[in-house]
């Protein structure tokens, strides 16, 4: 062959590569160097001079190291630099959403950032993985054809995953229009996911599914491996900071492990408003004046128990009625004259009835004890706050309720659940995520019949008689305002 050039059609086989990786020093060339390699003529570096491979090696963006090997995580580095830099040039505030990256940045990192050098030693954003995650909040999506033309130009394959734009959606109008949910830039192998995030009513970031179409390249990136996309998710806005990390202009929240905490936490469960239109079509919702001013009054108690939750730091999810209403037609079941909450007894906090009384609410009755069936209840104009506290027994959870006159215990079984964010009246609240489950325990197979006649301790499908309270510890365990 007299060095010439392999005819790129031809696998070199192993002994070739073998001495190419001994001549280059390389311990394993990269799979992602074969595009370019192929495409420079140069199927096999073996044929090739050091200085060419090198050349070769530059060109596609990589490095070597001091020692002339060629690692992986200065090829992230470059293309996360290139990247990074066409997002600066197009002005677009994106922030690092990446887990694994996020974790590996400490506070003692962050105060020594002033002294880390404008070099590629990717010690937090190269994590091991072959992916990035950013995030951008999608009103500062701007110039986004040519940020796309320009990534595109850079050598930047693109995948665009588009969904239904739930902010459009009513029970009047079921919105058919898309929006960008997910963009995912590869080069060299490596993927960069950029997450969109749009404000919702309730005041809040969301962040739609990655859902693939049928014409989609399930091969483009390893979706099993990305943070972001498996269910929609809800997220506070994130108070951001410009810092350099790995010798790069980076944005990161403010409070890593708080924006870490809630990742963990955000999965987000639409309104069915499909299922809900139908129903409402079946059974037309009240639209008097009256029950106009529960809603109201509804929102406005909603809206102050997640306030003073949250700054107890105490999470909640709609229960009972209210969880109904939301599940079945989308809103507040306007004949319930309540709004009815549940909060894991391990997450009660002393200080909670103070809390709602300097809110502005009186309460209205105290039953049981923390050790068994607690149960509050406070008045906010004339609709009644009810929260329920829920403790875990094996493989169920339970909530207790007391009869004042008689001391009679009653207690209500569900499966265990998880917790999933929604919206409910335009507040972000959380659910159940295992919603269909909960609500069936509480109503039956009939829940999504209307039942205006209600007894709370014989109706209910899951409710069972749980003894009497001792008369002599009466006065400390029902207590009527």
């Amino acid at each position: 062959m007299n060095g010439s050039v392999p005819d790129a059609s031809r696998e070199p086989d192993a002994r070739v590569w073998a001495a190419a990786r001994e001549q280059l020093r390389v311990p394993a060339l990269p799979a992602l160097l074969l595009p370019e390699l192929r495409q420079q003529g140069h199927l096999s570096p073996f044929r090739i001079p050091r200085s060419k491979a090198v050349s070769v090696l530059q060109h596609t963006g990589l490095l070597l190291n001091p020692a002339g090997h060629v690692t992986s995580s200065q090829a992230q580095w470059q293309t996360l630099k290139k990247f990074l830099g066409l997002a600066q040039y197009f002005r677009l505030p994106l922030f690092l959403a990446d887990t694994a990256a996020l974790a590996l940045l400490s506070q003692d990192a962050l105060r020594q950032r002033d002294r880390m050098t404008r070099e590629p030693h990717c010690s937090f954003l190269c994590t091991g993985r072959p992916i990035a995650s950013f995030a951008l909040q999608a009103n500062q999506w701007k110039h986004s054809a040519g940020f796309l033309l320009a990534a595109e130009q850079k050598g930047f394959e693109l995948l665009e995953v588009r969904g239904h734009d739930p902010r459009l959606g009513s029970l009047d109008t079921l919105s058919g229009e898309e929006i960008p949910l997910h963009f995912l830039f590869r080069l060299h192998g490596y993927i960069i996911h950029v997450v969109l995030l749009y404000e919702r009513s309730g005041n809040y970031l969301w962040h739609g599914a990655l859902r693939l179409k049928a014409n989609m390249d399930r091969s483009f990136a390893p979706f099993k491996l990305l943070d972001y996309g498996r269910h929609a998710g809800a997220y506070d806005r994130p108070e951001l900071i410009l810092t350099v990390i790995d010798g790069l202009d980076v944005r990161i929240p403010r409070n890593i492990s708080r924006f870490l905490t809630q990742q963990e936490q955000a999965r987000f469960l639409e309104c069915r408003y499909h299922d809900a239109r139908s129903f409402l079509q079946l059974y037309p919702d009240d639209s008097s004046a009256a029950a106009i001013e529960f809603r109201r009054k509804a929102k406005t108690l909603l809206t102050l128990a997640a306030r003073t939750l949250g700054q107890l730091d105490v999470p909640f999810w709609i229960s009972s009625g209210t969880c109904l209403g939301w599940f079945r037609q989308c809103s507040i079941i306007s004949y319930s004259r309540d709004v009815d909450i549940g909060i894991f007894i391990a997450d009660f906090r002393p200080n909670m009835v103070a809390a709602f009384r300097d809110a502005g609410l009186s309460l209205k009755h105290k039953f049981g004890k923390v050790e068994d069936s607690l149960e509050l209840s406070f008045l906010g104009e004339d609709v009644k706050l009810d929260i329920f506290f829920f403790y875990r027994e094996g493989d169920v959870v339970w909530n207790g309720g007391t009869q004042a006159k008689s001391g009679r215990k009653f207690k209500y079984v569900f499966p265990s659940f998880s917790l999933c964010w929604a919206e409910l009246l335009e507040v972000k609240v959380r659910v159940p995520c295992e919603t269909l489950d909960y609500v069936m325990a509480n109503y039956g197979a009939s829940w999504n019949v209307p039942v205006k006649s209600w007894d709370w301790k014989s109706s209910p499908s899951n409710v069972m008689e749980n003894g009497v309270w001792p008369i002599a510890e009466w006065a400390g365990l029902i207590q009527v305002y």
